[in-house]
């Protein structure tokens, strides 16, 4: 069973600015929780027990997010706040552990999985980019548990990957499917990968959309991967020299993605999460109404 996960939260976040200026972009909450929280509590419905954050300097506010706040907690319990005070102890399971690495150096998204590689050793595990929200609402095992099935079934590394619009696979990773393309919460092994190619030479429009899960294989792989685009170590060149050795397949995903990473993408995501929101759903629904209304 895949018990450990990399989060690689190193980044700047430029693409947040300027709200990601002074705070982490992964901090930015949706309601009443921050992006991260989300993509962790992903990982644990999906088995996973060891939260690998591979992290910089300037972004302790995700770390301390995850610690225990002694004094605060203290407070609380004082005020009688206890409602508020189990949701603070309750952010991760006692069962879950939360380390950190550092990235000292932004070589690209390959590196800042290779720096994960003292904690997570020759142990498959998964990776999940937090500007990402996976959303499964309704479904009976979320997307990234299906992609730990797929693999301890197959033994075979998992990309998950979602239709895009034809008009717009020139920004995304594109796979190439062996034989036929995988239905939803179906895995198919791939024939390669294409890194943001024109429509007319696009061979589906599968994009790959942030969730991995890798063989410890893929280590040594990435250790002898040279500077590839942007003068990046590129996990994607790393996932091609995989493929060839061993194969490679794409879970394709049942449930809703929402980019937050991109203004519209946050905007959507709050929508979505605040509507079924169990205390502020309600009276989420009735601003809607009321604006949609002004309109």
């Amino acid at each position: 069973m895949i018990r450990k996960a990399v989060l690689p939260v190193a980044g700047f976040g430029t693409r947040c600015l300027p709200a990601s200026k002074a705070i982490p972009k992964e901090m930015i909450t949706i309601v009443d929780k921050p992006v991260i929280q989300y993509v962790v509590e992903e990982a644990v419905a999906a088995g996973i027990t060891e939260i690998v954050l591979v992290t910089h300097s300037s972004k302790g506010a995700i770390e301390n997010h995850f610690d225990k706040h002694f004094e605060l907690e203290t407070t609380l319990e004082a005020k009688g706040k206890h409602e508020l005070l189990e949701e603070l102890r309750n952010i991760v399971p006692d069962t879950v552990k939360i380390i950190s690495v550092r990235q000292p150096e932004p070589l690209g998204l390959g590196h800042a999985v290779l720096c994960a590689r003292p904690v997570v050793g020759e142990a498959p595990f998964a990776v999940l980019l937090p500007d990402v929200l996976v959303d499964g609402e309704g479904l009976p095992r979320n997307d990234l548990a299906g992609m730990v099935a797929a693999f301890e079934a197959s033994g075979q590394a998992q990309l998950m990957v979602e239709e895009v619009p034809w008009e717009r696979v020139e920004k995304y990773g594109i796979v190439e499917p062996e034989a036929d393309v995988p239905a939803p919460g179906e895995s198919l092994p791939l024939a390669g990968m294409v890194e943001k190619p024109s429509r007319d030479r696009a061979p589906s429009n599968l994009a790959v959309i942030g969730r991995y899960v890798l063989p410890g294989e893929i280590f040594p792989l990435l250790a002898e991967t040279p500077p590839g685009a942007g003068g990046e170590i590129q996990l994607t060149d790393a996932i091609e020299a995989l493929r060839a050795r061993a194969g490679v397949a794409a879970y394709r995903m049942q449930g809703v993605t929402y980019d937050c990473g991109h203004q519209l993408g946050y905007l959507e995501a709050i929508l979505a999460f605040a509507r079924r929101h169990p205390k502020y759903g309600e009276g989420f629904r009735a601003l809607l109404d009321r604006y949609a209304g002004e309109a």
